[in-house]
């Protein structure tokens, strides 16, 4: 093989290289044959030796090219190559080489894992947009007249800081902000509120049965939050994305999922964010504002708080759905009346929850059962939550304000 090579070699000498033999180009071994076109035939390196052939890895493709046997072989290759290849192949070459300077561009949604959102990025958004429309429609305080006007300011709360008054009133104008599909935050919220209650890791349906397994009334959320707005979601958003309070949204959302005492998880969610909007239009939380030197922290420790507080009544009393519209009122009206003390029943239940205690601890305004709870035994079925309908505080008249409405 060696020999023949070599011969093939000598024959085509006039278009080849120069004849002088350079040791660099063997690799450091010496070369005691030059061949017409400077290439060594022999090498004693067994490195440089392949099934006993002479290893031309050590000559330059320049060299290589300049020989005009390996030329003519090399020409008659690409024209038989020209010749194979059709233009439809080479058509097809051509859009793929095309293709493949294509990016692919994935969006959120169509990947199925849309990121998280957390309250303070949502508030955050809220804080960034325009509300003005929102804010002409706001009614922060109930407005009173005449003997009740003087008698609220002479021995009603004090009045909020003037520095909190804006806050104030973002959080109702929140509160007159309808579900929007167009904005991406909106959706943000839905999914993250889905994926935390239920451990899934991809993206729902934008509509569907499994909202109403989460506990809204029908397939569409925005049906339900015709009373609060968008603030209903920010709350739920609020308690399934504050680590400490993560744990109790489950809690309330598996007595939910109960056999007897099942009720709209959602649902009673939002009826609680509308409680906590009349706490804080009626100023029940005013002082606590004014100490804390804020209004959003408060009243999302407001509506936990109180949620904590139906939780306890509905799970040690063994509350049905039938009972929700009692269990309701009994909450708020010792919400509005006792903020503090609830305020503070959350934070030692919290504290408990950290020290590893199991935090049930059964305090309720009344230890007394429902009206009707005696009547009506746990038999109510999950089809009665779903024509429980909440009006909210935006849709109320002032005059009926202060108490809780089920119908």
């Amino acid at each position: 093989m060696e020999g023949d090579i070599a011969g093939i070699i000598k024959e085509e000498g006039s278009n080849g290289v120069p004849q002088e033999s350079k040791p660099d180009l063997t690799n450091g071994c010496s070369a005691h044959k030059t061949g017409t076109n400077g290439i060594t035939s022999e090498c004693h390196n067994p490195k440089d030796q392949v099934n006993g052939s002479s290893a031309l890895k050590s000559v330059p493709i320049s060299a290589l090219k300049q020989n005009g046997l390996l030329q003519s072989l090399t020409a008659g290759r690409e024209n038989h190559e020209k010749e194979e290849v059709s233009p439809e192949i080479l058509q097809a070459q051509e859009q793929w080489e095309a293709l493949e300077c294509i990016q692919p561009a994935f969006s959120e949604d169509s990947t199925g894992h849309t990121p998280l959102i957390s309250f303070n990025e949502a508030l955050q958004h809220f804080q960034t947009t325009d509300l003005s429309e929102y804010m002409k429609n706001i009614q922060p305080t109930v407005r009173r007249t005449g003997l009740a006007a003087i008698t609220h300011f002479l021995f009603g709360p004090p009045r909020l800081h003037r520095e909190l008054l804006q806050e104030r009133d973002l959080v109702f104008a929140i509160a007159q902000c309808s579900l929007d599909n167009s904005q991406k935050v909106h959706t943000r919220v839905l999914q993250t509120i889905y994926k935390r209650l239920t451990g899934s890791r991809v993206d729902c349906p934008r509509y569907g049965p499994h909202w109403e397994a989460l506990g809204f009334q029908g397939t569409d959320p925005a049906t339900d939050l015709r009373g609060t707005g968008f603030l209903g979601l920010m709350h739920t958003l609020y308690l399934v994305m504050d680590p400490e309070t993560l744990q109790l949204a489950r809690d309330i959302y598996k007595l939910s999922q109960h056999t007897t005492q099942n009720f709209p998880f959602c649902l009673m969610s939002i009826n609680i964010t509308r409680i906590a909007l009349h706490a804080l239009r009626d100023e029940c939380l005013t002082k606590e504002c004014n100490r804390r030197q804020q209004v959003v922290g408060v009243l999302n420790d407001f509506y936990v708080a109180t949620f904590l507080q139906l939780y306890q009544i509905w799970k040690t009393q063994c509350k049905t759905i039938s009972d929700s519209g009692f269990v309701l009122k009994e909450v708020e009206m010792f919400a509005k009346k006792n903020p503090k003390q609830l305020l503070r029943r959350l934070e030692g239940f919290l504290h408990e929850r950290r020290a590893g205690g199991g935090g049930l601890v059964p305090e309720t305004p009344s230890q007394n059962p429902s009206p009707r709870s005696s009547q009506l035994g746990p038999s109510a079925t999950r089809s009665s939550g779903k024509e429980m309908n909440f009006i909210g505080v935006c849709e109320l008249p002032p005059e009926m304000e202060g108490e809780a409405r089920l119908i």
